[in-house]
């Protein structure tokens, strides 16, 4: 019996410590959430898809005409979340972190959003009954997510820390809570049950929170930013990024390609700073392809 309990054990300390060698500590990964302007709503150009081999994307669904499997990993040129979605920040966010960093460590973005949702669409207490009242254009994309995108994200999330490190959460939503006090309370719970959910530490994984259209840009939600800026309250290892001076689309909704460039580089220079990099916002986004 002895013979048996220490084999067990030599088997089971095996098998972690091939787990622990397979997973790659230089390899960051960033999950990404949120609705359409996460999802990336404006058509990326040719200059966009020049992008460093070091920046990656999981793929969070089939995509036949990208040549690209739910679950694996691709060079992070666009589309980022879909197969026929656009632009998003996690885009100048992923290729600013790679120019950044060291050229031992890759940079992964996995990206699960969705057009035009409210953020209880993420939280896994409230998600089905959202979701049967969202309208039929938006649980066709719901249903992409096995009808459940919180489910579907620590699913990725899962798959994607078998290979590297989880080092911080970006989120772009708010549109569809316009005026909403408690949405900071709301995304609370959700960071908290993707932290509990992932076995992740809040000290060393924080929460990037973008503005809306800001007010400079005739932002139609720019009023939501009042509410968006007091989420530092109520998780203290939070941050807001701001959207000032990044150009928008005509319905004042969503970014132009310069202003997801913009502010994706933003979302990166907090990044950066957070793990200890002296990184001043460029004066113009980051070179596609340029590393250091």
């Amino acid at each position: 019996m002895k013979i048996k309990l220490s084999l067990y054990i030599v088997v089971g300390l095996s098998i972690l410590s091939m787990n622990a060698f397979s997973q790659d500590q230089n390899f960051y990964i960033f999950l990404c959430f949120g609705q359409s302007n996460m999802e990336g709503n404006t058509r990326f150009d040719e200059q966009d898809t020049t992008v460093d081999n070091r920046f990656q994307v999981m793929e969070a669904v089939d995509c036949p005409n990208l040549g690209r499997i739910k679950g694996n990993w691709y060079t992070a040129i666009p589309p980022l979340c879909r197969c026929k979605t656009g632009l998003t920040p996690a885009d100048y966010f992923g290729r600013t972190m790679a120019a950044h960093l060291s050229k031992s460590i890759k940079v992964g973005v996995v990206n699960v959003s969705v057009a035009g949702c409210k953020i209880e669409l993420f939280d896994k207490d409230s998600c089905q009954t959202y979701a049967a009242t969202a309208p039929l254009w938006m649980k066709n994309i719901i249903k992409q997510y096995d009808g459940n995108p919180y489910a579907y994200l620590v699913e990725m999330a899962k798959l994607a820390q078998k290979d590297g490190v989880i080092k911080g959460i970006l989120l772009h939503q708010g549109e569809s809570n316009p005026n909403d006090s408690t949405w900071t309370l709301k995304v609370k719970t959700i960071y908290g049950n993707l932290i509990k959910d992932l076995d992740l530490n809040p000290d060393s994984v924080p929460l990037l929170a973008g503005e809306l259209v800001n007010a400079d840009q005739g932002g139609a939600c720019a009023a939501m930013n009042l509410i968006i800026a007091k989420l530092p309250e109520v998780i203290p290892n939070s941050y807001v990024i701001s959207s000032s001076g990044c150009t928008a689309s005509f319905d004042h909704m969503h970014f132009k390609a310069e202003g997801y460039r913009k502010l994706g580089t933003r979302y990166a220079v907090k990044m950066l700073s957070l793990m200890g990099y002296e990184v001043t916002e460029p004066a113009s986004p980051q070179v596609p392809g340029e590393t250091k």
